[in-house]
């Protein structure tokens, strides 16, 4: 970064000062992550030195040791948990207002109702109290805040606490946009879930969970259906001593661009589509070299987190997110928390089965795990038997399903796809009830007129394009 970009910084930080709305740790949070941007520190990589990691850093799930039947061993393991979800994002691509975890998947019940069913069942069972923490943002904060209200009469503690709020910068003059005058929330943006750790402890919760004699935290994303309690793995990272594990999977064609995890100079670490130059871009993408991605599962050990934050020892790449809103072009610096994998101890990566990754991105994945594919028991959404395929059927609805209020009025039940491969639809489509998709099918609905799939229709291996081809 050139002499002129430092340069900046001063009247960066002096601007800053004035922003009221800043805590002092949001403050030096912002200015140390611009002033590392600035000096352009990023790790360089030298694909030459890019090794597969072993088996003993990325352990086969398979190979580690079962949790006896003995109760008192699970409790024992509990009460060292504590359960993190990031509550940062928001339902709109999916056209819905608010926290996306209040979006109902299945049952009458959205993503929050099946967390704190799951805890709660732990807990009532095991005789313990694994506590949830919610990372909100201020975008998802005060809703967050009413809808735990709901929560007060279960057995399980939920805490929430705020990620850091930053100013978004004008990029071509380089200063906070909320000190041009920009004063509501489109002037600021939270940095990425890298700062769970700082956030963590500035809260004060980590202090009080260590004191409480927890040992591990396990971080997810709230709408990671699969990413539920896993003592096999707790109980592995206690015995070994590991401070930091990310839950990986292997990679289908679906995942090419999920960062994965490498040997680098004898450490583990992951690497990211954005750290790969142009020319080892189709390497990366492909399923042959890098077998696996990270699902953003992770467990890290509380005391390793506070050492490390104490110490400013967390410095994650850098992901710079540039920006137009309202027309004024915006730069945004975010950073992953699977990226802090380096700084750990003892890191390690456990390579986990497809089913503790079934996130909830778009409509497509919402069609999935509310049809028979899937069944609802104690909170947990468990696959169907039935289904021999050990992939999911690849979905593709076209625009008119995006918004979960559209999709859910156009199936007037959500078909049966348990032996369906692929469905593509396209177009002003309508499915009735008990409708059987099977093999490969696609449904397209010519331009300007209505398509109605009829109720109990059986389509297997089929192209419709209009009704003459039912």
């Amino acid at each position: 970064m050139a002499a002129a970009a430092i340069e900046k910084l001063p009247q960066l930080k002096s601007a800053t000062d004035g922003l009221n709305e800043m805590s002092d740790n949001e403050r030096s949070g912002f200015i140390n992550l611009v002033s590392r941007y600035l000096s352009g520190e990023a790790q360089h990589i030298e694909w030459s030195k890019i090794q597969t990691p072993t088996d003993e850093i990325v352990v086969p799930y398979d190979k580690m040791a079962n949790v006896s039947e003995d109760a008192s061993e699970t409790k024992y393991l509990l009460d060292k948990l504590v359960v993190l979800k990031l509550n940062g994002g928001l339902g709109t691509t999916m056209g819905c207002t608010g926290p996306k975890s209040v979006i109902e998947v299945r049952d009458g019940l959205s993503f929050l109702d099946l967390i704190v069913i799951q805890i709660e069942n732990l807990n009532n069972k095991y005789g313990c109290k694994v506590p949830l923490v919610l990372m909100n943002s201020f975008n998802t904060h005060d809703d967050t805040q009413k809808i735990v209200e709901k929560y007060t009469n279960s057995n399980v503690d939920i805490h929430t606490f705020n990620q850091s709020k930053y100013p978004r910068v004008v990029a071509d003059e380089f200063v906070p946009w909320p000190s041009k005058g920009k004063t509501d929330k489109d002037g600021w943006y939270p940095p990425g879930h890298g700062d769970v750790f700082p956030s963590l402890m500035n809260s004060g919760k980590l202090d009080a969970f260590i004191s409480q004699g927890k040992e591990y935290v396990f971080v997810a994303n709230s709408d990671n259906l699969g990413a539920v309690v896993d003592l096999k793995i707790l109980k592995h990272l206690i015995q070994n001593k590991n401070e930091y594990c990310m839950e990986v999977t292997p990679k289908t064609l679906a995942d090419v661009k999920g960062g994965t995890l490498i040997s680098y100079e004898g450490k583990v670490q992951l690497l990211e589509i954005a750290q790969v130059a142009d020319e080892h871009v189709n390497e990366f993408k492909s399923i042959e070299k890098f077998k696996i991605f990270n699902t953003n599962n992770l467990w890290v050990n509380l005391k390793a987190i506070k050492k490390l934050v104490e110490a400013d020892a967390l410095k994650m790449e850098i992901i710079p997110n540039p920006k137009e809103v309202d027309g004024v072009k915006v730069l945004q610096l975010e950073t992953a928390a699977g990226a802090a994998i380096r700084f750990f101890e003892n890191a390690i990566g456990v390579n986990v089965p497809r089913s503790r990754f079934l996130p909830v991105k778009a409509t497509s994945d919402l069609l999935l795990v509310q049809s028979d594919l899937y069944t609802l028991v104690d909170g947990f959404v468990t696959r169907n038997k039935a289904r021999t395929n050990p992939t999911n059927p690849a979905i593709e609805l076209g625009p008119e399903f995006k918004k979960v209020a559209s999709f859910l009025g156009r199936f007037k039940s959500i078909p049966s796809i348990v032996e369906l491969d692929s469905l593509k639809v396209s177009g002003d489509v309508w499915f009735g009830s008990g409708v059987v998709l099977k093999g490969k099918v696609s449904v397209k609905a010519s331009s300007g007129t209505k398509l109605e799939i009829p109720d109990n229709a059986v389509i297997k291996d089929k192209d419709i394009n209009g009704p003459e081809d039912l």
